[in-house]
């Protein structure tokens, strides 16, 4: 497991993290001894308790408060940060990584009702996190590490407007949001995953691209995955503790003068 230099172990927060990228980001924070809040909505409950398991057979001494909440919902965000901050103490390193891939389509075609969930879940919900969270490092006279997972789709991908749209929200967010909060002694970085697997985002995303019509993918899932890896100069998908790995640099101290940056997890793939 990579080593990086921590102030000390401390409490961390991760938001969805019963999915893939929450789970590695929360167990490579466990090996480096910190304090854990996952997060994940009230549906996921069964899959977050598995991610606590997991970090707690890496480090049996940490203590770790699953709780559940809806990003869109910034009362209810609010709420659960605060009484978590009670039981197990402030979070000063927060992973905003809930997020909702959304519909694959065109533009001409998409489905107005999905865009909304996608920005209200990817953008305002991301949103959201941040200030609740940044409100309580601040009160808390503690210096603090933010990361918001964004994506290479920032950057634009075919046949999801909504997604692109939304984390590209996200990148902007966390440049405005590091400015603000750097007089505080929060950093705020973000990255951007490219193509990343095994797991359920990339086969999802291999099998509604090749669904849906375009010019760019064919319509066979196994051609698809390989035009996507075909578009990445490394020649294969990142792994998800490539992901993780990257998040806990950006939270240690070995990244201490970055603040506002958004670093692309993607093979060189642009």
């Amino acid at each position: 497991m990579t080593s990086f230099s921590f102030p000390h172990p401390a409490t961390a927060l991760v938001t969805g993290a019963a999915g893939n990228i929450g789970r590695a980001v929360a167990e490579s924070l466990a090996g480096h001894g910190h304090n854990l809040v996952l997060a994940d909505l009230p549906a996921a409950a069964t899959a977050l308790s598995d991610t606590s398991d997991r970090c707690r057979e890496i480090d049996a001494s940490i203590a770790i408060d699953e709780i559940t909440f809806d990003v869109r919902d910034a009362d209810e965000v609010a709420a659960a940060l605060a009484a978590s901050a009670e039981r197990i103490g402030t979070a000063q390193f927060v992973v905003n990584n809930a997020g909702y891939q959304g519909l694959f389509d065109n533009v001409l075609d998409y489905d107005l009702a999905d865009m909304a969930e996608v920005v209200a879940i990817n953008a305002v919900g991301v949103f959201h996190v941040l200030q609740a969270s940044a409100r309580l490092i601040r009160n808390a006279g503690m210096a603090g590490s933010i990361v918001n997972v964004a994506s290479m789709a920032a950057h634009g991908a075919p046949n999801m407007p909504a997604y692109s749209m939304s984390k590209g929200a996200v990148v902007s967010l966390t440049k405005a949001s590091s400015k603000d909060l750097a007089p505080f002694g929060i950093r705020v970085n973000s990255v951007s995953p490219g193509f990343i697997g095994p797991g359920a985002m990339w086969e999802r995303q291999v099998a509604e691209q090749a669904r849906t019509e375009s010019p760019y993918y064919a319509d066979d899932p196994s051609k698809v995955a390989e035009q996507m890896i075909g578009q990445v100069p490394l020649g294969r998908y990142g792994s998800l503790d490539e992901v993780a790995r990257v998040v806990t640099f950006l939270l240690s101290d070995a990244a201490s003068y970055l603040a506002g940056s958004d670093l692309e997890i993607a093979g060189g793939a642009n």
